[in-house]
């Protein structure tokens, strides 16, 4: 029924019953100007008559209602529109309109054909467009509206066929997405399916308390979408943090959004799929919200036509970008702030009585839709226990929400042990147990105390373990993790130095800015083999080198995570490094009571000991004779303790005794005969 149509549609209508008109008006001039127009041509025969009939035909018989509503519009919407947000011309409108016409009413393919003298060409043409809108095929202004940078070919509203004719011979075709969007469709192009997402701006999600903060600290950039185009990179020091911000700062300026994530496949169909795309926002009014996934180029996606939001790393391999991005840092959530531990709560529903929630989520800087994840998890590992979610089904659940690949030359470690495991004075253990405050209390301290302003510094915590090898540096960086409930990536630093100048640096560039991603604790093992003393230059390995350490110097600063560097000599370190870090922690190699104590936790627990060796007296004369560190102490225990399976029997002062042997035979520091005499 024509009176369910869409004001879009009868306007629509009112446009093509004016473009018959002319039509018709044109077949009145050409007959009176050549008797024989309407003769037989390829099979084509019109009387004026017929022609009359197929216009007529075409009508939809709107009433008059329909006509006022037209009249009273005084145009088309959605052509409107279009005209004002690509900028067309009367001109350029009047073509567009005759070349979707047959789109609209196949009445006009038999015009067409008519005028065209040829029945299997049923489009408007280039000379006929001209011809119809009053101009001649020799006016250069109007055949450049139809060059590849004028506005209708350049915003892909109309395409030119048949490519190797003559100009005035190329038939017009409008794309079926654009006559779509003209009738009020807004279904996205077939070549965007499944690509975009949509976001009005009228159904935005409300922002969280984090994004209005964001949002209140840059007011420019609301005006600056609302302007116009602009190219904005969002860099974010967590992955995800931006998401909420991109799409909040769109709402905020009045516009839609279309989110695409950047992939290999899009960047190899660019040429089919960046045209569409940019069309599609233009055709809404709409800004781009183009998310990086992984360091990538996203050149082809960076145009001057629409406002674009990139959100992640970018790497610029190409050139050509219209225009230099506009770089915004957006700051990583808070993992302890009360609006932080608020979600959570929310998220998490009832929680274990004993649960201190704050300290749990402290090290975390999950994104609001990651701890919404996270929190699922964690109450899904409580159901199947049959309990309420406790600390530890919080930490699983957002270590798991947090895992991913650091890259080659990283080794994560899942962290098995506590305090118990760890033996040390009672000072050096003090200083760890600080060190936890401290990064459960850095955003606190840092951020909301600010007493850490300026200067690019970062939020991280930096600690130096230093001591001689197997006194614990390793296994008390696993502890600090575990206490923590943070996984640990031990970076083997020699898969990262290259002999080639400036790629050591990339290397480590990469490892920070994934390490800068996650919650984890990232321990440089023997981190002296490149955050070693800068030397005096003498050539140009020397000036390269302290390049490395410099640079070095100002990326552990800027650092936003928990970094844990061990060297077995603390004076190999440059002394600006260790200006940086926040605590040094000593491991003194262990006297005889700490090596006693040693060997006791390691042969606790399950292990079968005989009496002697359950009760200490066994371990005096190891603990004191055997000057063994700590792993060393461990390698023994593990040797004795194989021993005494092979044997069938509890562990016994006489494994033990082969077991601290077999170690300083590898030390090379005690000959068989030395030992002999030695009575337990």
């Amino acid at each position: 029924m024509s009176g369910t149509l869409p004001p879009d549609a009868i306007a629509a209508r009112n446009c093509l019953d004016l473009l018959a008109e002319q039509i018709r008006a044109l077949i009145d001039q050409r007959s009176a100007t050549d008797p024989g127009a309407g003769d037989p041509f390829r099979g084509l025969r019109l009387s004026e008559d017929h022609i009359g009939w197929l216009l007529e035909a075409g009508s939809l018989g709107t009433d008059s209602g329909q006509a006022a509503v037209a009249v009273e519009a005084g145009r088309w919407p959605r052509l409107a529109g279009l005209a004002e947000i690509f900028a067309l011309s009367e001109f350029d409108v009047a073509v567009l309109v005759l070349a979707l016409a047959p789109d609209l009413d196949r009445v006009f393919e038999s015009c067409y054909g008519y005028l065209n003298d040829d029945v299997t060409r049923r489009r408007a043409t280039v000379g006929l467009a001209l011809e119809l809108c009053g101009y001649t095929a020799w006016d250069p202004a109007a055949r450049a509206r139809f060059g590849s940078g004028a506005p209708l070919i350049e915003g892909g509203l109309l395409e030119l066929e048949d490519a190797e004719r003559p100009l005035l011979s190329r038939a017009l075709r409008v794309p079926d997405r654009v006559v779509a969007h003209l009738l009020g469709d807004d279904t996205p192009d077939d070549v965007l399916h499944g690509l975009i997402q949509t976001v009005d701006d009228l159904t935005a999600a409300e922002p969280d308390a984090a994004t209005r903060a964001e949002l209140e600290r840059r007011p420019g950039l609301v005006e600056l979408l609302r302007a116009g185009p602009a190219l904005i990179q969002l860099r974010e020091h967590r992955k995800g943090s931006a998401d909420a911000v991109a799409l909040a700062l769109f709402a905020a300026a009045g516009r839609p959004a279309l989110r695409i994530t950047l992939t290999e496949q899009i960047l190899s169909r660019a040429a089919e799929i960046v045209p569409a795309l940019v069309r599609e926002a233009r055709l809404r009014g709409a800004g781009l919200v183009v998310f990086l996934p992984e360091p990538a180029d996203p050149g082809p996606l960076c145009t001057d036509r629409i406002p674009v939001l990139l959100v992640g790393e970018v790497r610029r391999e190409s050139g050509g970008w219209p225009v230099r991005p506009l770089v915004v840092d957006v700051q990583s959530p808070a993992g302890g702030s009360p609006e932080w531990s608020a979600r959570w709560r929310a998220e998490l529903g009832p929680i274990a009585p004993d649960t201190d929630l704050e300290a749990t989520i402290a090290p975390f800087r999950l994104t609001a839709t990651g701890i919404a994840r996270a929190a699922g998890t964690a109450r899904a590992l409580a159901a199947l226990e049959g309990r309420q979610p406790d600390a530890n089904h919080i930490r699983r659940a957002a270590r798991q929400e947090n895992a991913r690949g650091m890259g080659p030359g990283v080794r994560h470690v899942e962290p098995a042990v506590g305090w118990p495991d760890l033996v040390l004075p009672e000072t050096e253990g003090e200083r760890l147990r600080e060190l936890v405050d401290r990064v459960r209390n850095r955003d606190r301290v840092l951020g909301a105390w600010g007493l850490r302003p300026g200067g690019g510094r970062g939020r991280g915590v930096a600690a130096l373990f230093a001591g001689e090898s197997g006194t614990g540096k390793t296994l008390a960086a696993e502890v600090v993790a575990g206490e923590l409930g943070l996984d640990l990536y031990v970076v083997e630093l020699s898969a990262l130095v290259d002999k080639y100048v400036g790629e050591t640096e990339k290397n480590l560039e990469r490892l920070f800015a994934e390490a800068d991603r996650v919650d984890a604790v990232i321990l440089f093992d023997e981190a002296d083999a490149v955050f070693g003393k800068r030397s005096e230059t003498k050539d140009a390995h020397d000036r390269y080198a302290n390049m490395e350490s410099a640079y070095l110097l100002q990326r552990l600063e800027s650092f936003n995570g928990v970094a844990l560097l061990t060297t077995n000599l603390r004076a190999n370190i440059d002394d600006a490094f260790t200006r940086r870090f926040d605590l040094i922690v000593d491991f003194p190699f262990p006297d005889a009571a700490l090596r006693k104590a040693l060997w006791r936790r390691c042969l606790a627990g399950p292990v079968p000991v005989d009496p002697d060796v359950a009760d200490g007296t066994a371990l005096d004369p190891v603990a004191d004779r055997f000057e063994l560190a700590g792993g060393a102490i461990r390698a023994a225990a593990t040797t004795a303790a194989y021993l005494a399976a092979a044997g069938g029997r509890p562990v016994g002062a006489e494994d033990l005794l082969a077991g601290a042997r077999r170690e300083y035979r590898k030390m090379g520091r005690l000959s068989e005969e030395d030992l002999v005499g030695l009575e337990f």
